[in-house]
């Protein structure tokens, strides 16, 4: 019976020894894995501008009646353009974010929210997202223009009046891509990281 029972403490220690060497093996390859994941920027899709195209000044009206300036060279600001619907669950997850966000880069950032569309079910959304602070425009020709074809999409202006940045938003952390390829100057964090990888 002790015979018995020393080898099954024996085989119960084996066993344990063989999955603290299993555990550590997948934790190294979740951790490798995770270092050939690279952080996710905003898509920027097939579209008919460029990162470094100009946009020339467009004078918009917004919903409730001010004018605003979409574009063009501005002195010392860049301009975040933001495309929304009331209707895209996605961009209702987002509009927190943009607050924040805009909030937190308001030194050097003006933020634009655009649409096209019914223009009551536009202020049905600015009311129940307190989102009075942000110029709203109903413009289909600036989305063409910009080369949006789905929501949410974001372009950043930079302060020359060229694109800086663009893409598909569907989290905080495509937004902030936006600023992030900026910052760097390169199209997206997909075109920096390529770049990097070749340069490794």
């Amino acid at each position: 019976m002790t015979e018995m029972l020393f080898a099954s403490q024996i085989l119960l220690w084996v066993a344990v020894i063989a999955l603290g060497v299993l555990v550590a093996a997948l934790a190294r390859q979740v951790g490798v894995l995770h270092e050939r994941i690279a952080p996710a920027g905003a898509l920027t899709l097939h579209q008919k501008v460029s990162v470094g195209d100009a946009v020339p000044a467009m004078q918009l009206a917004t919903i409730d009646g001010r004018n605003v300036r979409v574009g063009g060279r501005r002195e010392g600001r860049s301009q975040l353009v933001f495309f929304v619907a009331p209707d895209c669950p996605v961009c209702k997850s987002l509009l927190p974010v943009l607050k924040s966000v805009a909030s937190a880069e308001s030194q050097w950032l003006d933020t634009v929210l655009a649409s096209d569309g019914d223009e009551l079910a536009q202020h049905h959304m600015v009311a129940a997202f307190g989102l009075e602070a942000f110029p709203f425009v109903l413009s289909e020709s600036l989305g063409r223009g910009l080369g949006v074809s789905k929501l949410p999409y974001g372009v950043l202006i930079d302060e020359a009046g060229r694109i800086a940045s663009l893409g598909l938003i569907n989290s905080r952390e495509h937004l902030e891509s936006l600023f992030e390829a900026k910052e760097r100057g390169v199209a997206s964090i997909q075109d920096y990281l390529t770049r990097r990888d070749r340069e490794a």
